[in-house]
């Protein structure tokens, strides 16, 4: 396939980029701060979107599928209404430019804190899941929240259409891991995502699963790790820093708390990767 892939130069879209060109894949970066040969696209101004998503003068002349991870990431690095604005506008200009070309393959980025982080308020349940209505509780996270709430109207416009919402949890590079034992001092440092992570190289596997996943409509996936940042146990976190929240399984020694077993069982998505390898 011909795949745009949308913040392409970011720690996640590097590696998604790279899977997806192993993989046989033409991969067009489209990126504000992307240089030749990828393609500097504004995405917060419709007419460069949907040129981007339908021709570029000698470069191509289509678009087969649409990866959509640029944005703003995280809550705090610029104003609220800015973090909103810029994220909000470019996921519809994609959306909408994306209906215009005729594309009905797209995946993107969605996060984690649609979950309700930093979970100042406890979670429903461990582990937490798809099933429970979205709690934001940044502009950030509202924002992920009406994406996905956007996503199923463009589905009902449109039944041929497949999106593809993947909730990734904080993505972690190779590099990032020597710090990691340092959490075990403390539980706190990480409750605000329950010690979750994804390996930046998972979480471009369950964007090649999401591509290649044969259905229509909008499906939302909780995306991490098979395992935790932490040394001590799963059930021993939840104990002491969430008493009084359901623990609905049994969980494994270093079980993660963002359940992936939807992702599992839909995708075929299989964590490859852990911290443990590397420290």
């Amino acid at each position: 396939m011909r795949i745009a892939v949308t913040g392409g130069t970011g720690k996640l879209g590097r590696a998604v980029v790279a899977g997806l060109r192993a993989s046989g894949d033409e991969v067009i970066n489209l990126d504000a701060a992307a240089q030749r040969p990828d393609i500097r696209i504004d995405l917060t101004d419709y007419g460069q979107t949907i040129e981007a998503l339908t021709a570029i003068d000698d470069r191509y002349d289509s678009i087969d599928a649409v990866v959509h991870l640029a944005a703003i990431p995280a809550p705090g690095i610029t104003g609220n209404a800015a973090t909103f604005q810029n994220n909000i506008i470019a996921t519809y200009n994609v959306f909408a430019a994306a209906k215009a070309a005729g594309i009905t393959n797209v995946v993107w980025a969605s996060s984690e804190t649609v979950l309700g982080l930093p979970f100042d308020t406890p979670p429903p349940y461990i582990p937490v899941d798809e099933e429970y209505p979205a709690r934001p509780e940044s502009r950030y996270s509202l924002a992920k929240h009406l994406e996905e709430t956007m996503a199923a109207q463009f589905c009902r416009w449109n039944p041929d259409l497949k999106m593809i919402g993947l909730r990734f949890s904080n993505v972690m590079d190779v590099e990032d891991y020597a710090e990691f034992p340092s959490f075990d001092a403390d539980p706190q440092l990480r409750k605000w995502n329950l010690w979750g992570y994804i390996d930046a190289r998972d979480g471009a596997q369950a964007v090649r699963k999401a591509l290649d996943y044969q259905a229509t409509g909008v499906e939302i996936f909780v995306i991490a790790n098979a395992d935790t940042v932490m040394s001590r146990s799963s059930a021993s976190l939840a104990a002491e820093v969430y008493p009084g929240v359901e623990v609905r399984k049994e969980l494994g020694e270093h079980e993660t708390m963002l359940s992936i077993d939807k992702a599992k069982r839909l995708l075929g998505y299989e964590p490859q990767h852990s911290w443990r390898h590397h420290v």
